[in-house]
């Protein structure tokens, strides 16, 4: 499994151009990637079905691409570059993560198939590194140090990531079902008053708060409020003095 992991296509150099090389480039052949894997997850991602989208057998594509896990990387990494971090001093540091974490939720929302992607190789590409670069740059701008910084940008992306999991999830179930969330809180419901007596605090709540006319709406009014309460308390913690 080690192997795996430190198998990577950044940790190898790039292969050279051959004399009879076919037409093809890498660029040309994450893009068409990315475009099969948004339309069809990973489940409709081979090498051949790749090859036939861009008019060239899967061999064409081994000059360039040593394997699928290989493509995989270039792919998550072409993900990663949809993300924008500002410029430190560009706008007040709160704001800035609010770009970078909405970015982040949008990208993952976008290509919600990289999610079970993220971590099983390291993220070594130059879009990976120009984010940690531009987010280190941002975050000692702000007056953080150390492990803070590591720490800091952890839980904002965690933040993101979370909500796009699930977000991403309820969508896919959606399209199983071949029916709206809203069609499917309508199913629902019967199916929990039958249980709402065994939960009465839970069901007194639902009844008064939970309505589902739009779940766009919802998941991107709790994801900022979430959002805003973990820059409060790093606001807070700043102004303490960062304290232990």
């Amino acid at each position: 499994m080690a192997e795996f992991f430190f198998d990577s296509v950044w940790l190898r150099p790039p292969s050279r151009k051959r004399a009879g090389q076919p037409t093809l480039d890498r660029d040309q052949i994450v893009r068409a990637a990315l475009e099969l894997l948004d339309a069809e997850g990973l489940a409709g991602l081979s090498m051949r079905r790749l090859g036939t989208s861009l008019g060239a057998g899967a061999t064409s594509l081994y000059w360039h691409v040593a394997n699928k896990d290989d493509l995989l990387e270039l792919v998550v990494d072409q993900v990663l570059g949809e993300i924008y971090i500002p410029e430190p001093g560009d706008t007040h540091w709160r704001m800035a993560l609010s770009v970078m974490a909405n970015g982040m939720r949008t990208a993952l929302l976008r290509h919600s198939w990289v999610i079970s992607l993220l971590g099983t190789k390291p993220t070594l590409g130059p879009n990976a590194m120009r984010m940690g670069e531009r987010s280190l740059a941002l975050l000692t701008g702000a007056g953080f140090s150390g492990l803070e910084v590591s720490h800091v940008s952890s839980m904002i992306n965690a933040h993101a990531l979370g909500s796009a999991t699930t977000q991403a999830a309820l969508v896919m179930a959606t399209k199983r079902s071949g029916m709206p969330v809203t069609k499917m809180a309508e199913q629902l419901e019967p199916l929990i008053d039958k249980i709402a007596a065994d939960h009465p605090q839970y069901d007194q709540w639902r009844k008064e708060n939970v309505v589902i006319d739009d779940p766009e709406r919802m998941w991107n009014d709790a994801f900022a409020f979430g959002l805003e309460r973990l820059l409060d308390g790093l606001e807070a913690w700043k102004t303490a003095g960062k304290p232990a």
